[in-house]
């Protein structure tokens, strides 16, 4: 009986061993677990907030540089030998940051329609009504189209299609939707009439100020870029405010 109650402990306690042993590794495992989780928090950290920044920054100061060239000299006469002299940088250097001048490009293009888009949002958010809104929107919009580069115009057109077309429509239903928003509001602050068919009126809209941008050549410089612009923006807002729209149009633009 003295020999069992012995063996029965021992094997307890060999038992007990095993699983604190198993536990121990266990807790082993959970510990460098926790430690590789803290080490991916601070890698992580350090490269969203120190050096992805810097790696942003530096490419927004080549997109900056490299969007005056080609509004200067056009984009297929600018290789990438001649962007990496104009910054100051390898070439090697820039093709850690763009694979090609076709990613460039583009990179390029999505700056100067994300750049124009957030001017024309800040303009909206001021509290001014519908019709200051709509001419402060339209003067921005038409000096956008005016300071196009007639020849990086056409080198997209020519030689990347794809991104012409995507500024085309990404353009289009930028100016639609801001030009329906205006209506809604001008309807609501009593300036616009109320049985306007939005739609059909922003799209109109749309094609005119294209078409402005290029009216002055048809005309053969009769008129000036402004007073073309002048007229079309009367014509539009006499077209769908009401008569305390249009006295306000007379009195205060």
């Amino acid at each position: 009986m003295i020999l069992y109650v012995y063996a029965l402990k021992k094997r307890l306690l060999i038992f007990n061993l095993y699983f604190t042993n198993i536990f121990i590794f266990f807790e082993i495992i959970v510990i460098q677990k926790k430690t590789i989780k803290t080490f991916n928090i601070i890698f992580v950290s350090i490269v969203y907030f120190i050096i992805l920044p810097k790696i942003l920054n530096i490419m927004e100061e080549i997109i900056k540089k490299v969007l005056e060239l080609y509004l200067k000299y056009g984009i297929k006469s600018v290789t990438m030998d001649d962007t990496a002299r104009e910054l100051g940088i390898s070439k090697k250097t820039l093709y850690l940051h763009f694979k090609d001048k076709d990613e460039l490009v583009k990179k390029v293009i999505e700056y100067q329609m994300n750049m124009q888009q957030e001017e024309m949002k800040a303009l909206v958010m001021q509290k001014i009504n519908a019709i200051e809104e709509l001419l402060m929107v339209s003067k921005l919009i038409s000096n956008f189209l005016k300071q196009t580069s007639p020849t990086a115009t056409y080198d997209l057109q020519k030689y990347y299609p794809e991104i012409w077309n995507n500024i085309i429509m990404n353009r289009r239903d930028h100016i639609y939707n801001q030009i329906s928003e205006n209506m809604k509001k001008g309807i609501k602050e009593g300036l616009y009439r109320n049985d306007l068919n939005i739609d059909i009126i922003a799209h109109f809209y749309l094609f005119r100020l294209e078409m402005t941008h290029t009216l002055d050549l048809i005309v053969d410089d009769k008129y000036t870029y402004e007073e073309i612009f002048n007229t079309f923006f009367n014509y539009h807002i006499r077209g769908i405010a009401n008569k305390r729209g249009i006295e306000y149009l007379e009195n205060k633009i």
